[in-house]
């Protein structure tokens, strides 16, 4: 990829991917405040106790894995793929709601403390103000936010987490976002390869010879090899190497080396019987 393409990425040509991104970082963030939270050590967060500190950020991170969970299946849906893939991930985060119940409103009541306070806030809140309770005696049900280390739990009013199932959940969670994303690949991976092949074939390109050449592997890594020159055809082989790098170029396919990624000698390295990666993008080095 050239410095041009660079400057020009957004995080919006690859929400899937971004999903994956986030889902790793706040699964790391979860296991980060369950390692510290266990430790049971006072840091510098004295004289706040640093377990209390804690089980607040692991309550925000476990609801984070969720907006991810949201963002992928939002582009699932834009990229086509199958209603499967969907459905799948629907399933995880539906294990993850059944693990974690009241989650959603643990997190509201600690970041919207202004109107959980005074009995102000949505959801199960409003829902007892409706029924004519008093807001300082909805306030007090959903208060008493902590973390008990010798239940290895945290609780806000109504509402238990357990840790163990916390950490159990967030893990199956972004597995199956992650999950998600590779069919993407998958899919893109095969899609190119259809693209491909007929850029190559309405270039003249014998369909032998082209099905050869694009190389799909474990589904989503989509390839271009010349095989070994076994006849000690040369030109013919340069000729073939150019002739194909022309014809995806003008398709706005790119073709980046396995072994060096920024080199702009790809025709050489396709005659040599280096693997190109195959990816969508007009960015192909001068030859």
């Amino acid at each position: 990829m050239t410095t041009s393409s660079l400057d020009d990425w957004s995080p919006a040509d690859s929400p899937y991917a971004i999903a994956v991104s986030e889902a790793q970082w706040w699964l790391h963030a979860v296991e980060l405040t369950v390692f510290r939270m266990r430790e049971g050590e006072e840091r510098w967060t004295h004289p706040f106790n640093a377990e209390q500190v804690d089980a607040r950020l692991l309550i925000l991170a476990l609801r984070q894995l969720l907006t991810a969970e949201q963002l992928e299946q939002a582009a699932l849906r834009d990229l086509d793929v199958d209603p499967a893939v969907g459905q799948a991930l629907t399933a995880a985060r539906q294990r993850f709601d059944g693990s974690l119940p009241g989650l959603r409103h643990m997190r509201n009541a600690l970041t919207h403390f202004d109107a959980w306070s005074r009995g102000q806030g949505y959801g199960p809140q409003k829902d007892r103000r409706d029924a004519g309770e008093p807001l300082r005696d909805i306030a007090r049900v959903f208060s008493a936010f902590g973390y008990d280390p010798g239940a290895d739990t945290v609780t806000l009013g109504p509402y238990t987490i357990h840790v163990r199932v916390a950490l159990e959940a967030a893990y199956d969670l972004c597995e199956a976002v992650c999950a998600a994303a590779h069919e993407v690949d998958k899919k893109t991976a095969a899609d190119l390869r259809v693209k491909a092949l007929q850029v190559l074939t309405n270039a003249g390109i014998q369909p032998d010879t082209v099905d050869a050449l694009l190389q799909l592997l474990h589904g989503f890594d989509l390839r271009l090899v010349l095989f070994p020159d076994s006849d000690g055809l040369g030109d013919e082989r340069a000729k073939l190497a150019q002739k194909v790098i022309n014809a995806l170029t003008s398709a706005d396919i790119c073709l980046i080396s396995s072994v060096q990624p920024g080199a702009q000698d790809i025709t050489m390295r396709l005659v040599g019987g280096e693997w190109l990666y195959v990816r969508p993008g007009a960015d192909v080095g001068p030859s």
